[in-house]
C-alpha cells in the first residue's frame, strides 16, 4: 500500500521517504552498503531522499549524489541550507555548492534547516531567486513552530513554502497540539525527521513491542520499529524520512506501510506515549 501526500503546486509524493543524517562518513563497506540501500528504495518507489549541507560537512550530499546520478530522473531530492548560510548571498552559495556535491542541476525541494538571525524575507526572496533561475523547484522549511509559520505567512504568498520539515515520532509528540494542524491549513506538508527516534531507546518500550506481536508484515513479524514509523505514517498530511543505512532496515520500512493500527492499538501506544495537553516548545535534535 502505497501512501501519498501532495505539495500545495499539485505534485504527489510517496509518504515514505529516505533519511541521510550520519550517513557517507564512512568509507569502504559501508559506504558501499549505504548506497546500495539508498537504490534499493528508489527502485521500491521510495522517491523522495533528504539531506543537507550540515550533515558530514557535505559528505551526506556526496554520497547521495553517487547513489542517485543514475536515476536522478526518479528522486524527489531534498537539501537544506544552514541558517548561517540563509542571506541572499550566502543562500545563493550553499545551493550552488550543495547541487555540485550532489552531482545535479536542480533541488526539488530546498529547505532553511531552522531559524537564524537572517531575516526571513531575505532568505524566501533568495528562495524565489533559485527557483527562477531553475536551481530549486519548490522551498521549504525545518524546524518552525507554529509563531514561525505565521512569521513566514507574513512574507510569502499561499502556497509557496512547500514542506516543515520538523521532529515527530510517539516520542516527540508536543506538535500535536497545534503545529500539525497549522500546517495542514496552509498547504504545508509536515516531513517527519527521526520517526523512529534515535539510538532504539523508544524501540525498547514495553508497549510498542506488544503492538508489535499483534503485526505481520511482508518482512515477518513486526518490529517496533514498524508500529512506530506505521504509527506516524497514519497522519494526514505527513511525510516521514527515517534513515535506512542498510538494505534489511529498508526492506522493514517499506513493509511498515502495510500495517494498520487498530483502535486498541492506538489507545495502548497513547496510554504509554501521552498526547500533549498544552503547548510545548518545539524539540529539535
Amino acid at each position: 500500500m502505497t501512501q501519498t501526500v501532495t505539495l500545495a503546486n499539485g505534485t504527489a509524493l510517496p509518504a515514505l521517504g529516505m533519511g541521510t543524517w550520519n550517513m557517507g562518513g564512512t568509507p569502504g563497506p559501508k559506504l558501499k552498503q549505504e548506497i546500495e540501500s539508498l537504490r534499493y528504495g528508489i527502485e521500491a518507489g521510495l522517491k523522495v531522499v533528504d539531506t543537507a549541507e550540515m550533515y558530514g560537512d557535505g559528505l551526506s550530499e556526496c554520497l547521495v549524489g553517487e547513489a542517485t546520478y543514475i536515476m536522478r530522473q526518479d528522486v524527489f531530492l531534498v537539501s537544506k541550507v544552514l541558517p548561517s548560510n540563509a542571506s541572499a548571498a550566502g543562500v545563493a552559495e550553499a545551493c550552488r555548492k550543495s547541487l555540485r556535491r550532489l552531482g545535479t542541476n536542480y533541488l526539488d525541494l530546498y529547505l532553511l534547516h531552522w531559524r537564524g538571525a537572517t531575516p526571513l524575507a531575505e532568505t524566501v526572496d533568495a528562495f524565489r531567486k533559485l527557483k527562477q533561475e531553475g536551481l530549486i523547484r519548490n522551498w521549504g522549511v525545518s524546524n518552525f513552530d507554529v509563531e514561525d509559520v505565521l512569521e513566514l505567512e507574513a512574507c510569502t504568498n499561499p502556497g509557496e513554502c512547500a514542506v516543515n520539515q520538523i521532529l515527530y515520532s510517539l516520542e516527540h509528540r508536543g506538535v500535536e497540539y497545534d503545529l500539525l494542524d497549522a500546517n495542514r491549513f496552509r498547504n504545508i506538508v509536515t516531513m517527519a525527521y527521526s520517526p523512529i527516534g534515535q539510538g532504539g531507546a523508544l524501540l525498547h518500550s514495553p508497549a510498542l513491542q506488544a503492538v508489535a506481536a499483534r503485526h505481520n508484515t511482508a518482512t515477518g513479524p513486526a518490529t517496533p520499529a514498524q508500529i512506530a514509523l506505521a504509527w506516524v505514517l497514519r497522519q494526514r498530511n505527513m511525510l516521514a524520512i527515517p534513515k535506512a543505512s542498510s538494505l534489511e532496515h529498508l526492506k522493514q520500512n517499506i513493509a511498515a506501510q502495510d500495517i494498520v493500527l487498530t483502535d486498541a492499538d492506538l489507545r495502548e501506544l497513547d496510554a504509554a506515549f501521552p498526547p500533549p495537553t498544552k503547548k510545548t516548545s518545539l524539540e529539535m535534535i
